[in-house]
């Protein structure tokens, strides 16, 4: 039961946006921008963003070279590079929507290591900066084989080093409390712990139904438009959508003495990444060990993936040194039949923004811009 104070003032919006993660505070930043006038309310079902957006390994990234190369041996060549360039649109989009210092960012550049089958790679490093110069002034990718010594790698396993100049790093937890903070002055309001359960549309308006955990019973809010940026999540609420959970595991050490590198790190065709985070070392990945146990939802570590990463840690990233895990974790990816982020309408007043392919960080900004453009341009 809800008093007079709250229906006058707590339940009708312009927009309603599911989803406090990157695509989902980027789209209210848009439409904030754009009509300061309207009304804009955020549910987030957990306490903090559920998926990947403050779980992520804080990459500025938009594809290593392998990666690129097993993206082309699957999808049109124009369809990755306008990937390639909404990823690197959006990451600059980011930095100049909240600053560099806002978001911890590091323009440290890019590398990765290739082992023996990924020598390939090396054939095709200039037809890839060739074809990449449709949207980068010069060479992306420099091979660096000078720097496996010196970052300390284990030259029995690292074969080869590349290096992108255009890529960097952020501060996961900085970047969202910033974004968090920007879309509150502008207006908008976020709701925490406030599960949807459904949805109902009619000629006037959308009723969005959420659980009240206080009371055990439900809240009807009212909207004009409704955004669903939930990501990998999405199914629970459309379950026919092609949405497939990816799940990255991520483990941080304490502290190192002697950390030799800096910047951030691919693997294995984007599978492992790695980077420095002050004197300590993240690393992440290895849903390709398992991609059956990794198609989940569910935020846990698991042993074998978790072994595994710690045997990169200290076989092939950090022979040098005695190495210490301190913390451990799980981020959920949304991944589909092919990279493209699903931006479409879903019914007259539904809007969808889902399905970033582990990219939320490079793809969010660009797209709460489009979906606020496309919100807009129905009114």
């Amino acid at each position: 039961m809800l008093s007079y104070w709250e229906t006058t003032h707590f339940i009708a919006y312009d927009v309603i946006i599911i989803g406090a993660g990157i695509v989902g505070l980027s789209t209210a930043a848009s439409i904030a921008e754009k009509h300061p006038q309207k009304k804009i309310l955020v549910l987030e079902r957990g306490l903090l963003p559920t998926g990947a957006s403050t779980k992520n390994a804080g990459f500025a990234c938009f594809g290593s070279l392998t990666e690129l190369l097993a993206d082309l041996r699957s999808t049109p060549e124009t369809a990755v590079l306008d990937l390639v360039q909404e990823r690197y649109l959006g990451l600059l989009a980011l930095r100049q929507r909240l600053g560099d210092e806002n978001i911890g960012y590091e323009g440290l550049g890019g590398y990765e290591l290739l082992g023996e089958k990924e020598l390939y790679a090396l054939d095709e490093l200039q037809r890839i900066n060739h074809w990449l110069k449709a949207i980068f002034p010069k060479d992306v990718f420099v091979l660096e084989n000078d720097q496996i010594e010196n970052f300390g790698f284990n030259a029995q396993k690292v074969k080869a080093l590349v290096r992108n100049t255009f890529e960097g790093q952020i501060d996961t937890g900085k970047m969202m409390q910033s974004l968090w903070g920007y879309v509150q002055q502008k207006g908008v309001r976020i709701l925490t712990g406030c599960e949807v359960l459904a949805w109902e549309e009619n000629p006037q308006s959308i009723s969005v139904k959420v659980q009240n955990q206080a009371t055990k019973t439900h809240i009807d809010f009212t909207a004009q438009q409704l955004v669903v940026c939930t990501n990998a999540f999405t199914t629970q609420l459309l379950p026919k959508l092609d949405i497939r959970a990816g799940r990255g595991q991520v483990l941080i050490t304490e502290p190192l003495k002697n950390l030799r590198f800096k910047g951030a790190f691919h693997y294995d065709e984007g599978f492992f990444y790695f980077r420095h985070v002050g004197q300590r070392i993240l690393l992440g990945g290895g849903r390709n060990l398992d991609f059956e146990g990794e198609t989940s939802t569910e935020l846990l570590t698991t042993k074998p993936i978790i072994n595994y990463l710690e045997e990169l840690l200290k076989d092939v990233i950090c022979p040098y040194e005695p190495v210490t895990i301190a913390q451990q974790w799980a981020g959920i990816m949304a991944f589909g039949a092919t990279k493209q982020p699903i931006v479409q309408w879903h019914s007259p007043k539904v809007l969808l923004g889902v399905r970033c392919g582990g990219m939320g960080v490079a793809l969010g900004s660009r797209l709460g811009e489009k979906l606020a453009v496309m919100l807009l341009e129905k009114n």
